[in-house]
């Protein structure tokens, strides 16, 4: 076997066997200036959340040489990035090397082709001290590591969005879309963990119901659009009112709940009624919120023995008025 033919296969392995991109084009890079002589070599690829070429890897440059290239490719017209722009591939052009010295270079860049339409993902580029003669064979192999390197990028970042996708699902099964806050799903299994840890350690949870004083109302004087704003700011305030050991969800059209491990679910619930009442004007209402509050074991020893019990407190809250918290015992405040 011809060193061409080994150190592509060699290559192959590493694009088979690799798992992060960085080592992949890194050790494509070392077969290609292993079977070619060729003393430099660079992997750039385009970032679509950056702008310009990102360095990837490099053979035969220190990281102070990476750094200075990689400013020197993102410059006005460099060879490189015109390369990787218009994908042209190109050997033996002459360009500065370090201290003045003239190289002969060979870029190659990196096409993977989604829909019948080539897109550019970067550019690999190799240096030789000048002169330097390309075989056909040196084309070939060049050619062919750089549509591995390609291969490489593509999966890397089709396994990334595969993952973005996946967490992006994972989250909508568990979250309430409008307001981003958990729903009634995640609401009954933390709450079945809650009372189940407290049970065990004998301590307490708190469950409280808050309720948005007169949303129907805003939604009849204002429409829907209008509701949904008040909703996003009241969830924004139960959000940043929490502890990060308590939950909170959306329950029901103007409805959330707290879950609140220990004895500070009042304190909580208070922050939260405050909270909401120093909001701004809400398409020109000012938004307030009722709220029942239940503690295990107290008032209940299940999930729905505290939503019930929530709930009565809720329903005594609403009737001394707008912005009380009552808990049960029924208490108001």
């Amino acid at each position: 076997m011809d060193s061409l033919t080994q150190a592509l296969a060699t290559s192959a392995t590493a694009l088979a066997h690799a798992g992060d991109v960085d080592q992949t084009l890194s050790a494509l890079l070392g077969a290609a200036a292993g079977a070619t002589g060729a003393p430099l070599g660079v992997a750039f690829l385009e970032d679509p959340d950056r702008p310009g070429l990102q360095l990837s890897a490099s053979f035969g440059m220190s990281p102070e040489a990476d750094k200075t290239f990689e400013a020197a490719v993102n410059g006005e017209g460099h060879p490189v990035a015109v390369a990787a722009r218009e994908l042209t591939t190109s050997f033996g052009s002459d360009i500065p090397g370090a201290g003045g010295a003239k190289m002969v270079d060979a870029l190659l860049p990196l096409v993977v082709r989604h829909d019948g339409v080539d897109m550019g993902v970067g550019v690999l580029a190799f240096a030789w001290p000048a002169p330097h003669d390309f075989s056909e064979d040196d084309r070939l192999f060049l050619q062919a590591i750089a549509d591995l390197a390609a291969v490489a990028v593509d999966r890397a970042r089709l396994s990334s969005l595969a993952a973005e996708r996946s967490e992006w699902f994972e989250r909508m099964a568990h979250t309430d879309p409008l307001t981003g806050l958990a729903n009634t799903r995640t609401l009954g299994r933390v709450l079945e963990l809650e009372l189940a840890r407290a049970a065990r350690q004998g301590g307490e949870v708190s469950v409280a119901l808050i309720d948005i004083d007169g949303l129907t109302s805003v939604n009849e004087a204002s429409g829907h659009e209008a509701g949904d704003d008040v909703l996003r700011a009241v969830a924004s305030v139960l959000a940043e009112s929490v502890r990060l050991v308590d939950t909170v969800a959306r329950y029901g059209g103007d409805e959330f709940v707290l879950i609140a491990p220990g004895a500070a679910g009042m304190t909580v619930a208070q922050r939260v009624l405050d909270g909401v009442a120093g909001l701004a004007e809400q398409h020109g209402r000012q938004i307030s919120v009722s709220v029942g509050l239940a503690r295990f074991p107290s008032d209940g020893a299940s999930s729905e023995e505290l939503l019930a019990a929530a709930e009565a407190a809720l329903i005594a809250a609403r009737e001394a008025g707008p912005g009380k918290l009552a808990s049960s015992p029924l208490k108001t405040g």
